[in-house]
């Protein structure tokens, strides 16, 4: 219902697709459109002849469909996007979302959205949930590093964030150059664990130099992370709703 609802938004571009698939009570998260189905509507209407929404990968857990992918024509380069949608009486219901400009290359050789993208192991959902709540807490949140390899494969972790190449002495070569530019990796609260196979996102809430909201999507291969994409956006100032980004 949400690869549909979104297809007839962002592709199709179509603001009549509103009255179909969005609340009456609709809640707005995002930093792009005010509050309720009109705020929708009057962006979907403002896209220009030029944009266009890539998919890359979905997550479906229960009530909560977060989305992965690339859009072209909000601005003047493309955006990898996570997208958070709440679905309540088969209708979108609440939206969260985080944008990071694409960047070329990257350490790791990897785009920012490429990899694998079908759920192939549906029924390690909860075991991979557990595992990577766990990290959050004790190593993200809890900066405790000493238990990094409980956690992440010493073998294998392809990176995604495009500051950081493979594997684990590629992230710490990337954590201490950004904190010689003052940006350390502070995780402050985890708002969102959304999993499915085994894929898990984070939603979170922390600073990088500044306030900032992760969106972390691991992979996680026979009890241990493999694979990392994020998003790290900047929490404006302000917004154009009084709901908050979280």
């Amino acid at each position: 219902m949400v690869a549909t609802a979104a297809g007839q938004l962002f592709r199709d571009k179509d603001p009549s697709a509103v009255d179909r698939w969005v609340a009456p009570t609709y809640t707005q998260h995002s930093s792009l459109a005010v509050d309720g189905p009109e705020g929708l509507r009057d962006l979907v209407a403002a896209l220009p002849a030029g944009f266009r929404y890539e998919p890359a990968r979905s997550i479906s857990d229960g009530d909560l469909v977060a989305l992965h992918g690339v859009y072209h024509g909000f601005g003047p380069m493309p955006l990898v996007a996570f997208d958070i949608f709440r679905v309540q009486d088969g209708k979108l219901a609440e939206h969260w979302d985080a944008l990071t400009p694409v960047v070329e290359p990257t350490a790791s050789g990897r785009s920012q959205t490429d990899g694998p993208t079908e759920v192939t192991e549906a029924d390690r959902t909860e075991a991979n949930r557990a595992l990577v709540t766990e990290f959050a807490q004790k190593v993200l949140v809890g900066a405790d590093y000493s238990v990094l390899t409980n956690y992440i494969s010493t073998e294998t972790y392809h990176q995604h964030n495009p500051e950081a190449a493979d594997g684990l002495d590629g992230f710490g070569a990337a954590a201490a150059t950004w904190a010689q530019q003052g940006k350390n990796l502070v995780y402050r609260t985890v708002h969102r664990v959304i999993a499915e196979g085994e894929f898990v996102l984070l939603q979170s809430e922390g600073e990088f130099g500044g306030p900032v909201a992760y969106y972390d999507l691991f992979r996680v291969a026979d009890g241990r992370i493999v694979e990392h994409w994020d998003v790290i956006a900047p929490i404006p100032a302000d917004l154009p709703h009084g709901n908050g980004l979280f």
